[in-house]
């Protein structure tokens, strides 16, 4: 709750002065001050430390969503896909593969250890980015802090490409969220009785998705954005039926309904990267003067999104078991793809409307 709670704030408050101040040393201040709470929290002796330092180590994490608006400037417009693809490969792997280090690690040397092994790996990234990442000065320089945490409000409103983009990212973590939520209890009521170090591993199943990433940026890049947002919101949909199915066929085959429960949760990773992926490079091909802003609001809605889903995989869960959780699971992919051809029928709409205008 508290690091979740810190990136949040991050988010809000920190990611925006990306437009603001300098931002190689904005990344390596935050890195310094990831790496300092990380190891007080693997020596906190009480709830008060514990949670304050997971708080700011929450929000100095949030120190990615600086890196990502930094990497697609420095790319040409024609391969900003390529560069922002590269990077969330990275960003979704780690994601992915945490929860289940942890637990080996903790499990096996206790929680503290995993805290002190992140601030030892912290500090390793932030001298390594002192020695190669380059200064890169941000397009506003005439504004204050209270003002571009002012505009984000009037981004919200006026960039329809933003709104479009940051609902389907929140919709498709929405499904994410209820189906990883939910998929351990359901491991752990099936007839095999997944133990929870046998839920880690089939956790890593789930890092298969993260190839697709780089290869959703140059989609992007080469002109097949819409093909693959609509792609990967049917992905999504599909593997969430798959999934819902895989648990009626262990009345038949234990090993089918694992393999297909494995293949769906790689489709719907894929589904998931796919479409950030795409987003991203799709908002940070506008308004270089507000990518930081711009960037913190489109991650900010798309966690919004996985909390809602996390809350309501609990409800589904309880009500009607795996079955309504997937089913639920994959309303919210289709919902996303609904608005997407809404926009885009729309946006059709106004320019007929105008090219039929006289003149």
């Amino acid at each position: 709750m508290a690091p979740l709670a810190g990136y949040a704030m991050g988010l809000i408050f920190i990611v925006p002065l990306s437009d603001f101040v300098e931002n190689r040393r904005l990344i390596l201040c935050m890195l310094a001050a990831a790496m300092v709470s990380a190891g007080v929290a693997s020596v906190s002796v009480n709830f008060i430390q514990l949670f304050g330092a997971l708080f700011i180590l929450g929000s100095s994490c949030s120190c990615i969503q600086v890196l990502v608006p930094m990497a697609a400037s420095m790319a040409p417009p024609e391969q900003r896909g390529r560069a922002v693809g590269d990077i969330m490969a990275g960003l979704m792997l780690g994601v992915v593969a945490a929860r289940p280090f942890a637990s080996f690690a903790a499990d096996m040397f206790g929680w503290r250890f995993v805290y002190a092994l992140g601030s030892f790996a912290i500090g390793l990234i932030c001298l390594l980015l002192v020695l190669r990442l380059p200064i890169s000065h941000p397009f506003v320089t005439s504004s204050s802090y209270f003002t571009l945490i002012k505009s984000m409000w009037q981004l919200v409103r006026g960039e329809d490409t933003l709104r479009r983009r940051a609902t389907t990212a929140g919709l498709v973590m929405a499904s994410f969220s209820m189906f990883w939520s939910t998929v351990a209890l359901h491991l752990e009521a099936c007839p095999t009785a997944f133990s929870q170090k046998e839920i880690a591993v089939f956790a890593l199943v789930g890092a298969g998705g993260v190839l697709a990433t780089p290869v959703a940026g140059r989609l992007g890049d080469r002109g097949f954005t819409r093909v693959g947002t609509i792609s990967a919101h049917v992905m999504i949909f599909i593997s969430m039926l798959i999934a819902a199915l895989a648990g009626y066929l262990y009345t038949f085959s234990a090993s089918v309904s694992v393999i297909s429960l494995g293949l769906s949760a790689i489709a719907l990773d894929v589904g998931l990267t796919t479409d950030h992926t795409l987003g991203r490079r799709e908002i940070n091909l506008i308004r270089p003067e507000a990518r930081g802003r711009m960037n913190g609001l489109f991650v900010g809605l798309f966690f919004i999104g996985g909390s809602v889903g996390a809350a309501l995989s609990g409800v589904t869960w309880s009500l009607g078991g795996w079955w309504l959780t997937c089913v639920s699971s994959s309303a919210f992919a289709a919902l996303a793809l609904l608005v997407d051809f809404a926009w885009h029928s729309q946006k059709s709409g106004l320019l007929a409307e105008s090219h039929s205008e006289p003149v």
